[in-house]
């Protein structure tokens, strides 16, 4: 006997997996690497260092 499905929860599953494909080759063609990330990361860290070390106390 065959199984009964959820039609909506079938093309709910459909849409997402579709979504998750199109996510994955974003990603891949547009993301940054891990030490892209860090370098990024580092480079804000020293110029916010930067502008707090140059503030006035008033």
């Amino acid at each position: 006997m065959a199984e009964i499905i959820n039609l909506n929860r079938a093309r709910k599953t459909k849409t997402r997996a579709e979504k998750r494909k199109i996510a994955d080759q974003n990603a891949q063609k547009f993301g940054r690497t891990k030490g892209e990330k860090k370098r990024d990361d580092v480079i804000a860290a020293k110029a916010k260092d930067h502008v707090d070390q140059h503030k006035l106390d008033t």
